[in-house]
């Protein structure tokens, strides 16, 4: 669809002069997020506080028009993509940090707060926010809602809905609705904060959070592990979580993954090491240095190569820019990627990471696989050049082998990314016929004319 000159006048009216466009150019830059492509929108409106949002959602419905809400657009599944044109509602002039309550724990935030500045302004009052995704330097943290976005610190601490207490939200047609509580309990009603959380935009706009904080760990202590095979760092990672030590962040890389942090940082490890651990305990001193000998000790009696500790603040965030470097360095190994998020019962890692490497030798495709193993989320990336017809099949057969595989382990597709466009033509072989239909039927008690966010996780 096209907007009529009347249309974009009165969406100009709404937000502003210089808030709204429809110059082919800055069109162009919303046509995509951080992997997947899609149609462009008609326009690109940005809004800057809730009753511009409804009067936004309003209109929309009167003219039948689809709204896609965006955040920073770092998303991996197309999620954010105006896939039936229409309007992109860009949330970033929402970036307010309204409250933070030191005495009862909670900040109230808008939506396009970038999450490593929250993590700092908390941090600065001796305060804590532990969703730590890897995009967390540019994702903004309405987009972490909307994807229930995990992290490393998942594994100790919970993903981003178990820190949302209460949310401020449009819904389509324009109202507004407030959910939630801003204390440690509450039950009146359903939980509606955690029906938008992780919902991928396609139920309400969310405009306020009410998020949930911790105190600051006194001590991190972070060390990094090489093992001469990924089966052996499997294997630990499964033991440690045996142990009764819970670790802040047990992360893993492949050998690609190692190449790829290699590459950014000059890490020096050497080429027989096959597989990398980092991993991290917190709290007081002496709890944070107890828990980390312990998990030496597993390491050591697990086949560890080599045991190194961060001694300083420095060589700790070196460590982990390469962590978050290996996700985009992937390009090194091809044109294209299929970046895929499933998780297992950390009991099953070793299990998935032996049919991945049968995968790969299956297939002859570079596949690079690393993530969260203290909670099962392993991040496998297929490369591929998608002009080439044979690599394309044969990284559809990959994907769709290592689906099947986590689910026979007990698994689930996604733990982070969501569905979006790229994992909906798999949601029938988790969830069944009769689940599918609640949750559409629930997508209409929200959106009747199916215009918000339309064209994600379900088949049209």
């Amino acid at each position: 669809m096209t907007l009529s000159p009347s249309l974009f006048k009165e969406l100009k009216d709404i937000a502003g002069p210089g808030n709204i466009t429809a110059e082919p150019e800055d069109l162009a830059c919303y046509a995509y997020d951080s992997i997947t492509r899609g149609a462009s929108p008609d326009a690109v409106i940005y809004p800057g506080d809730t009753s511009q949002v409804s009067r936004i959602m309003a209109l929309s419905t009167r003219e039948k028009i689809p709204v896609t809400p965006r955040g920073s657009g770092s998303g991996m599944t197309g999620g954010s993509l105006p896939v039936s044109g229409g309007i992109v509602m860009v949330m970033t002039r929402f970036r307010k940090i309204l409250e933070i309550d030191t005495d009862n724990l909670v900040a109230r935030v808008e939506p396009g707060v970038i999450t490593g500045d929250f993590h700092k302004a908390v941090e600065e009052k001796g305060l804590f926010y532990p969703p730590d995704p890897s995009s967390s330097a540019f994702s903004t943290l309405g987009g972490n809602v909307a994807e229930c976005a995990g992290g490393p610190r998942a594994v100790k601490y919970g993903v981003t809905r178990d820190y949302i207490l209460g949310l401020t939200a449009v819904l389509p047609g324009g109202t507004v609705i407030r959910t939630g509580v801003r204390t440690a309990k509450g039950v009146v009603g359903y939980d509606l904060t955690r029906l938008i959380t992780g919902s991928e935009g396609t139920l309400a706009v969310i405009t306020e959070m009410t998020v949930r904080l911790l105190p600051r760990p006194e001590t991190v202590k972070t060390m990094s592990v090489m093992f001469p095979s990924m089966d052996l760092a499997a294997e630990t990672v499964s033991r440690i979580m045996r142990s009764g030590i819970v670790p802040r962040t047990v992360e893993y890389l492949d050998k690609g993954a190692i190449a790829c942090a290699q590459n950014y940082t000059a890490l020096d490890i050497s080429d027989d090491v096959q597989a990398v651990l980092i991993i991290e305990t917190d709290g007081r001193p002496e709890d944070a240095e107890f828990c980390m000998e312990g998990l030496v000790r597993i390491c050591r009696d697990n086949g560890a190569m080599e045991i190194r500790t961060a001694e300083t603040k420095e060589e700790k965030e070196r460590l982990w820019a390469a962590r978050k470097a290996v996700s985009p360095s992937l390009y090194m190994f091809g044109p294209d990627k299929i970046n895929e998020d499933i998780v297992v019962p950390r009991s099953r890692i070793p299990d998935m990471v032996r049919r991945i490497e049968e995968l790969k030798k299956e297939t002859g495709l570079t596949m690079v696989s690393f993530g969260h193993a203290g909670d099962g989320n392993i991040h496998v990336n297929v490369m591929l050049d998608k002009t080439d017809k044979i690599q394309r099949e044969k990284a559809e057969y990959a994907v769709d082998a290592i689906f099947d595989h986590t689910l026979s382990l007990g698994g689930t597709l996604s733990g982070e990314h969501g569905v979006g466009t790229t994992k909906m033509p798999y949601l029938s072989k988790e969830l069944g016929p009769a689940e599918i239909d609640l949750m559409k039927r629930i997508k209409k008690a929200f959106d009747p004319e199916n215009l918000l966010n339309p064209g994600k996780i379900f088949k049209p």
